[in-house]
Parts: structure tokens; C-alpha cells; sequence
């Protein structure tokens, strides 16, 4: 069965201890690269990631979107909400469908 990961600083990620998820707290951006190819090379199927520590992270990122798993999820961490969340989900749909249904170009 594959498994749910967080990605990201600690203060970020405590917080998903609580409700099962595997948390895996890193410190540079040295340290999460390395710890996203063993995630991703694993059994997690869904790894979430900070939204600052994907912008580190993101040619590497890459090599996963056309991989089926593992799927690598921004959120928002404690320095808040980039956007960057909503900008992936934008262009995946705008991939997908063909055009912006959601956003309405905006």
C-alpha cells in the first residue's frame, strides 16, 4: 500500500504527525533533495512539499510530472501562501481540459 509524506521545515510540517501523515523535516535545500529522490523512489505515493522548498527544489520537481507517482503537492508553510499552489493547479488543468475552466484567465 503506498503511503501519504510531508516534505518541508519542521514548523511547517509538525502538524501533519498528528492526523497519520509520515513527516519529514529538512533543513537546506541539499538535505530535501536528497530526501525527495528516497520518497519518490519509494512507496509514497502523494508527498506534499512546502511551497518555498518546492521553489528550491522544482527543476528536480520536474522529472515527476509525467511519472503517474509519486504526486508532489505544494502547500503553503509558515512564511505563508506564495501561490504557487493555485499556479500548478491552473496550468494542470489548463493541460488537461485545454483551456482555463477554473480560473477564467484570471
Amino acid at each position: 500500500m503506498y503511503k501519504v509524506a510531508v516534505l518541508g521545515d519542521r514548523d511547517s510540517i509538525y502538524g501533519f504527525a498528528a492526523i497519520g501523515i509520515e513527516t519529514f523535516p529538512v533543513e537546506n535545500a541539499a538535505e530535501a533533495s536528497k530526501q525527495l529522490k528516497d520518497l519518490a523512489d519509494g512507496q509514497y505515493a502523494v508527498i506534499y512539499i512546502t511551497e518555498s522548498l518546492q521553489a528550491e527544489l522544482e527543476a528536480e520537481i520536474d522529472n515527476y510530472t509525467t511519472s503517474q507517482l509519486p504526486a508532489i503537492i505544494p502547500i503553503p508553510g509558515v512564511s505563508g501562501n506564495t501561490g504557487k499552489g493555485m499556479r500548478n493547479v491552473k496550468k494542470s488543468v489548463e493541460r488537461a481540459v485545454g483551456s482555463d475552466i477554473i480560473f477564467n484567465n484570471e
